[in-house]
């Protein structure tokens, strides 16, 4: 039985269940906390529960992570990014000048830097999401840990398949300050599927690819959406491993998690820069 805590995330790791019994779980659960996690996705449950039995929160992230460390990638922008000039972008004061990345007054003060690419950083706490529409029913804890890391480049910059691959999603994201247009690749690692996510592009997209179309590395996907067409944001990709789709079947998938479950997060949402490959400068720890 999961006691009714603020913290339910937490009453699931805590509780030994197996995840093949999270059906009987939740069937059993108390009627308010079957409520509570009535909205929440099914997967990151169980990806929860395997956690906390002391395995893996995906079981194959392990085998995708050995394959992106041995497989070298196509670059997605030309020229590189791992051999470009980068400035990277945190959010937590480093840049005191730097307005916020929904901010107009954003794209005069990147053109003054004189770089070819900003970097977003992966694993960066975000107090923008700590508002409503990051928060669940499980949890008074808002999703504010980045999942991805953001290439930030000019609108109409052409984007490129790291990995041959198929198209899962081809999505628009309306909501403000969402992803915008969205694109998902799936791709193979031997026999295991895994996926990338593309936010914030451009209209191209529908131009470009369809939805199941093969996709070869090195062919161009996208391009970099503008205001507003992009979600609101400054011209940036939104770029993002994922190792399981948990129960997402459209194109919003979790691109920010909660601080609590970040081992689990980092299972699902691996460090981008296993495809990017950009230097220690651009990432800063």
């Amino acid at each position: 039985m999961i006691p009714d805590q603020p913290d339910l995330y937490a009453a699931l790791r805590q509780s030994g269940v197996a995840p093949q019994d999270l059906p009987q779980l939740l069937a059993s659960a108390a009627p308010q906390v079957a409520q509570r996690l009535a909205p929440i996705d099914k997967g990151l449950l169980a990806a929860i529960l395997r956690a906390g039995a002391g395995g893996p929160a995906i079981p194959q992230a392990a085998e995708i992570i050995a394959y992106l460390r041995r497989t070298p990638p196509t670059p997605l922008f030309h020229p590189d990014p791992a051999s470009a000039r980068l400035l990277a972008l945190p959010t937590t004061g480093q840049h005191p000048d730097m307005p916020a990345f929904s901010d107009p007054a954003f794209d005069p003060w990147f053109a003054a830097c004189h770089v070819d690419y900003g970097i977003g950083l992966y694993g960066e706490n975000r107090t923008v999401y700590a508002t409503p529409q990051f928060a669940d029913t499980a949890s008074p804890e808002r999703r504010t840990i980045h999942l991805g890391i953001d290439v930030f480049a000019p609108a109409g910059t052409p984007v490129f398949a790291p990995y041959a691959g198929r198209v899962h999603v081809l999505a628009y994201n309306a909501d403000p300050l969402d992803y915008g247009h969205t694109l998902i690749l799936e791709h193979r690692a031997g026999d295991v599927p895994f996926f990338t996510l593309y936010g914030h592009l451009g209209g191209s997209l529908p131009r470009l690819l369809s939805s199941g179309a093969t996709v070869r590395a090195g062919q161009h996907i996208a391009d970099l959406g503008d205001w507003p067409e992009n979600g609101g944001w400054a011209p940036h990709l939104h770029f993002q491993i994922i190792t399981d789709m948990l129960e997402q079947t459209g194109g919003n998938f979790f691109g920010v998690g909660h601080a609590s479950l970040w081992d689990i997060w980092q299972d699902i949402s691996p460090d981008p820069n296993l495809i990017l490959h950009l230097p220690d400068s651009a990432i800063p720890r």
